[in-house]
């Protein structure tokens, strides 16, 4: 199903910004507030994991319920997960567009990968814990 993604930023995402390796930080990143209508048109139950597909990649995410989100667009918070699927283009202005690119949804039962997992498949340096 065709979803408009915005992202921006939460207040949960804005405190845990420092400390991009915590599970909440993780938590909220990989969150994608919809619509209650288009999860249960797609047989979806909060926190069940969603492939969002962008113009640039995919990624897994748990879908959560917010009656703040219109139907038909899903909210996802800045971070890791959404810079995934969405182009580092600037045209010139430094900051890529967050506002509005088409993704597709579908249900999976996949997990979200960790933040570390993520940055590693971006191209950052795999290291033993």
């Amino acid at each position: 199903m065709t979803f408009l993604m915005i992202t921006g930023r939460t207040v949960t995402q804005g405190v845990t910004v420092e400390n991009k390796t915590s599970a909440e930080y993780a938590a909220e990143t990989s969150t994608c507030f919809m619509h209650e209508f288009d999860m249960l048109e797609l047989g979806l139950d909060d926190r069940d994991t969603v492939r969002v597909t962008g113009p640039c990649g995919e990624v897994v995410m748990r879908a959560c319920a917010s009656p703040e989100v219109e139907m038909g667009t899903v909210f996802v918070p800045y971070g890791p997960y959404a810079n995934h699927i969405v182009a580092a283009g600037t045209r010139s202005t430094g900051m890529p567009d967050f506002k509005s690119h088409e993704v597709e949804i579908e249900p999976t039962d996949e997990e979200p990968k960790t933040v570390h997992e993520l940055m590693v498949d971006l191209g950052g340096l795999a290291y033993d814990r």
